[in-house]
Formats: structure tokens, C-alpha cells, sequence
């Protein structure tokens, strides 16, 4: 089996599109079109179901999609030691963050790392903790630094963070201490990633909270600039809240809610050479 067009098949069904991922992959439409035919014949049966759309996995493709990622990511790591083997450092990592305050120091540690390992290709992943596990879990990313969740992931801790109420800086519980969680079922509420798992769904959940929301985004500095608006309230991470200040007030909450971030990792026999060595250059940096 060609990893490469496995890759490629996965790709497109990432992407949804055999255009997207030619050029994802820096192949030419026809070439990776050619690649699918030459899959799905080996195969028998078809793989991909095309329209204008785009393309879309058969139930036939869904069942062998475990396989397939499996084999891509015994390739990367057979490729990645034989390097090493070879005294050649070299391979790709998707590293995944929830935060955008950990954009600059990443940004810094990749240019470190590509010092030391210049044949190493460094991408940053962003998305919620929720969803970055379950891209590692896929071996879509390779390690992420996001707020703590269950799973069969490794966990180290970095630092602790605090749920916090964005209210209009004219609000009239502006100038209180804290702010009651129960409040979120009353005002106006501007919800961040609807209908995606997050800090402030689990909060809200575990609290049996229904917010009243008036309006929802995924974007958090849209956020805070309708709360900056008087549109309504929200509730952020005070990691992210340290971006964007102006108009508003920021309060802990009641009762105050504590959220652990840390370096998530896979098994260590599931982690490709790059990826170690990337965890532990990070974890130097960090402490």
C-alpha cells in the first residue's frame, strides 16, 4: 500500500475536496485524481463519492479510514527513526492550542526548535481542548496544550487559569467582586463556539445553567467587542481575556471556577521521534 496516497485520501476527505488537497499536498488536481483511481481499483470498490460539491468517503472508506491513518502514522514514525538512524533529524508535528496567549511563546519556541532541528517542520493546530484531543486521538495532531480533560492521554500540568464574566464596563454589576454563575440564565448572553464542547458548556452544564442567548460566535475577540458594544455578556478564560481589555470588566466568578492547563500527549510508543522531542524541548522551555 502507497502511504503517500493514503495521505492523500485522507486529505481529501479532510479538506472535502480533491483540489484542496492537490494543493495541500503539492500535487497537481490530475495527479492526486489519478491517485484515487488507482485506490479505488486496487481496492474494488469506490472510496470517494464526487459531486460538485466536492467528495465525501463511501461507507466502504469509512470502514477502512482506522487503517488507513494507522499505516500513515507507521510510515512517519519509520521515517522519522530511520532518519535518526541516519543522523538526519527530520519529519513534520501538529502541535494544537486552545489559547491564543500561547501564540507568541510558540511562535518563539518553533524558531528555537528549527535551529536545533532544522529538518523538523513545525505546524500550529487551533481549536477547542474538547476537539484537539480528539484530533490527537486520531493522530491528526501529535501533542496540544489545552485545559484538562478525561481521556488515555498523558497530562502535564502548566499553569492554572480561571473562568471569568466579560460584562460592558457601564454594566451595573460592573462594579461587584464577583459574578453569580447563576446570572447567566437572565442577561443577555453572547455565547462563544455554539453547540461545541468548551470550558464554559461544561461550567454551565454541571451547574444545570441554561444561558439566555442573544447571540452567539467563534471568533473570541467578536466576543468581547459586542460585550464592548452593550450587546450582552459572556464568559472567557482569563488567559484569553488578557487580550482584549478596553470597554470591559472582567469579573471572577461565584462560586469561582478553576481550569488546569497542561501538555497533552499521547502513549509514548504512539508518539513519532519529532513529536518527543518537540514535547520535551517545549517542557524545558515552559519551566
Amino acid at each position: 500500500m502507497d502511504t503517500e496516497r493514503c495521505k492523500a485520501l485522507l486529505c481529501a476527505i479532510e479538506t472535502g475536496s480533491l483540489t484542496a488537497a492537490s494543493e495541500a499536498m503539492g500535487y497537481t488536481a490530475s495527479g492526486v485524481s489519478r491517485m484515487m483511481a488507482s485506490m479505488e481499483e486496487e481496492a474494488g470498490f469506490p472510496l470517494l463519492v464526487r459531486s460538485r460539491g466536492g467528495v465525501v468517503p463511501t461507507e466502504e472508506c469509512k470502514q477502512l479510514m482506522p487503517l488507513l491513518k494507522e499505516l500513515v502514522r507507521i510510515t512517519e514514525t519509520y521515517e522519522q527513526m530511520t532518519g535518526e538512524i541516519c543522523g538526519l533529524t527530520r519529519g513534520s508535528i501538529q502541535i494544537g492550542t486552545s489559547y491564543y496567549a500561547y501564540y507568541d511563546w510558540f511562535a518563539r519556541l518553533i524558531a528555537d526548535f528549527e535551529e536545533q532541528y532544522p529538518g523538523i517542520k513545525v505546524e500550529i493546530v487551533d481549536g477547542t481542548s474538547t476537539e484537539l484531543l480528539r484530533a490527537m486521538d486520531d493522530h491528526r495532531v501529535d501533542l496540544c496544550i489545552v485545559s484538562k480533560r478525561d481521556g488515555r492521554h498523558n497530562w502535564t500540568f502548566l499553569e492554572k487559569d480561571q473562568l471569568m464574566a466579560c460584562l460592558p464596563e457601564n454594566h451595573p454589576m460592573a462594579g461587584q467582586k464577583s459574578f453569580p454563575v447563576s446570572a447567566f440564565a437572565s442577561e443577555d448572553f453572547i455565547e462563544l463556539y455554539p453547540g461545541r464542547e468548551t470550558d464554559n458548556s461544561m461550567m454551565m452544564m454541571e451547574y444545570g445553567i441554561t444561558p439566555k442567548v442573544k447571540y452567539s460566535t467563534s471568533d473570541n475577540y467578536a466576543a468581547y467587542a459586542m460585550v464592548a458594544a452593550g450587546l450582552g455578556i459572556a464568559c472567557t478564560n482569563a488567559i484569553i481575556a488578557e487580550a482584549f481589555t478596553g470597554g470591559v470588566r472582567y469579573l471572577p466568578l461565584r462560586p469561582k471556577r478553576i481550569i488546569e492547563i497542561g501538555m497533552a500527549t499521547p502513549d509514548s510508543e504512539v508518539m513519532s521521534p519529532a513529536a518527543k522531542k518537540f514535547a520535551e524541548f517545549a517542557l524545558q522551555r515552559f519551566q
